[in-house]
């Protein structure tokens, strides 16, 4: 859910600062393509001018009311990201139809529909000021029954009292050459830019496409090649030198305007009002998605889609339970505490926690340092100093950012499961957090257990730890437990519901391998067999991990820092 509203169905495309999804409005039952844009975030706080860059845009866009341009409905921030709320095409974008049909081409009829389309909504743009500076095949959206819209002014700019603007960046193939030089652009730009999309519907190929900008301006300069009386030669004539001229590097041997431009080309081309049953008949046969006036879900919300509270309250739950656990078993080593005070104490930590997630590991660090204090002999203290120094290095680093964090790392360890931090991890958190986080959870849940076996005993300890460090197993163990949550957390990030339970199963084949391995290269007759307990309960989690992705979808989105 984007928003506490918007139901993600799919990541379509990028767009001009972001990506583009298509997304079910829960509230007013319709689907929607939300546009984001992440935000640089600098100390907590945004930079004003990329949050202005962003809501330049959804201002630009909203007071452009136009049949043939993509509508915006709502612009909507958070502390990573800004969102711009339009208008949803069910059709495709001309990129794809051209990618779909024999030769990249388009009929006469459907092309002279196309530009009297978007020459339409660029005209009526030009009439308020507002410069495109990015047309090209991906911002040109045909819908089911025909209908052309352009999309994605995410370059445009206001242009000044002159009718001049500074140019800003577009697409190498489509930019002019003032625009690629930073000089100054006007509506000519845009002139520019229809005319290379005509000439690539035309003839199947971009005529100033190139990997660079400055192989693209020369190019531009020897002018389009092959001419385009030689690749269809019925355009010979007007067509052609119509095209031509809005084409010329110098942009004072422009037309000053697109209804120019169109006014030449169309009437020689054909029919726009045939073309346009035509594209109709061609997105027809695309085999997309359901139109929006069906509910993805046969119109059945979801309880997290019913009740937009309870996702964030499973998240503080999950990060408070563990916390609250951990406060259970070391407050007592650190003070005389009855049951009241100490169920009173475990619940203002799980309190605390709840209302912010990101205290549950400073809490439970705290309390199991005073339980050691209060109980270690002073060879104990620089080893108890050092797992601190770890905590905070990795709540610095990782934790703070996280919501779940607190229950990545702390439910191994309430589980006694070194291996639970797989789902845990894996599932919750970005692949490099995820990597880091099991590692940490490992180290901290082999810790315990030694400290479980040997008590606050610094010999015993000390000997346990030398003993676990050269011990293969667990070695294959910890890079097992590294391997899998890596490999579950890029699955789940792709963000669908088939790739976070493929992750969340990968993971656990991931782990019996590494234990597997381990065993031949020892000539272990059993494998695993010490750690089926263990590992029994990483299935389990994952398991319960699958069937909450089943009922709710995949958590958060694929490029957040954090998904919930």
């Amino acid at each position: 859910m984007l928003l506490g509203r918007y139901r993600i169905l799919s990541t379509n495309d990028e767009g001009g600062f972001g990506t583009v999804s298509t997304c079910w409005d829960t509230r007013l039952q319709r689907r929607v393509a939300i546009k984001r844009m992440p935000l640089t975030v600098s100390e907590g706080a945004v930079p004003s001018s990329t949050l202005e860059e962003a809501l330049g845009e959804a201002r630009t866009s909203s007071m452009l009311s136009h049949p043939n341009i993509v509508t915006v409905y709502d612009f909507e921030t958070d502390a990573q990201s800004s969102y711009l709320v339009m208008e949803y095409v069910d059709g495709l974008d001309l990129q794809e139809l051209l990618a779909r049909v024999e030769g990249g081409v388009l009929t006469f009829d459907e092309c002279a529909h196309v530009l009297e389309s978007v020459g339409s909504a660029l005209e009526f743009a030009h009439e308020n000021g507002v410069l495109h500076l990015d047309i090209k095949p991906a911002n040109i959206m045909i819908s089911r029954d025909g209908t052309v819209k352009l999309a994605d002014f995410g370059m445009a700019s206001l242009a000044s009292a002159a009718g001049f603007e500074g140019a800003r960046g577009g697409t190498v193939g489509y930019m002019p050459p003032e625009q690629i030089c930073g000089d100054y652009v006007d509506e000519r730009t845009d002139v520019f830019s229809l005319a290379v999309v005509a000439w690539q519907a035309l003839t199947g190929s971009c005529p100033y496409a190139a990997a660079t900008p400055e192989r693209s301006l020369e190019k531009i300069r020897r002018g389009p090649t092959p001419s385009l009386s030689h690749v269809e030669p019925e355009l010979a004539g007007v067509v052609e030198s119509t095209l031509l001229r809005a084409l010329d590097p110098s942009p004072a041997a422009r037309m000053s305007s697109v209804a120019e431009l169109v006014g030449g080309v169309v009437r020689a081309l054909g029919d726009a009002r045939e073309g346009k049953e035509s594209l109709a008949w061609l997105i027809s046969q695309s085999g997309e998605e359901e139109g929006p006036a069906s509910s993805p879900d046969g119109g059945q919300l979801t309880p997290w889609e019913r009740f937009p509270w309870l996702e964030g309250a499973l998240v503080r739950a999950a990060a408070a339970l563990p916390t609250a656990a951990v406060l259970w078993r070391t407050l007592p080593r650190a003070f005389s505490l009855d049951g009241g005070a100490l169920a009173a104490c475990c619940g203002a930590g799980a309190a605390a926690t709840a209302a912010l997630p990101v205290l549950g590991v400073p809490l439970a660090t705290v309390s199991s340092l005073l339980a050691i204090a209060s109980g270690a002999t002073a060879d104990v203290f620089p080893l108890a100093l050092l797992l601190a120094l770890a905590a905070l290095l990795w709540w610095v680093s990782i934790g703070r950012r996280q919501r779940l964090g607190a229950f990545a790392l702390l439910a191994p360890l309430v589980l006694g499961s070194p291996e639970a931090a797989v789902p845990a991890a894996g599932g919750t958190l970005p692949p490099a957090s995820a990597l880091g986080t099991a590692v940490a959870a490992w180290l901290l849940e082999r810790g315990s257990e030694l400290v479980g076996t040997w008590g606050l005993d610094a010999r015993g300890l000390l000997a346990g730890v030398v003993a676990a460090a050269g011990d293969p197993g667990s070695w294959a163990s910890l890079a097992g437990v590294a391997a899998a949550s890596w490999v579950c957390s890029l699955l789940v990030a792709r963000g669908t519901r088939a790739s976070c339970i493929a992750g969340y199963a990968l993971s656990a084949l991931v782990l019996a391998s590494f234990q597997f391995a381990w065993a031949q290269m020892e000539n272990i007759a059993n494998p695993g067999a010490g750690d089926l307990p263990s590992f029994g309960v990483a299935v389990v989690l994952g398991v319960i991990m699958c069937v909450t992705t089943v009922l709710h979808g995949p958590g958060g989105d694929a490029e957040g820092d954090e998904r919930a």
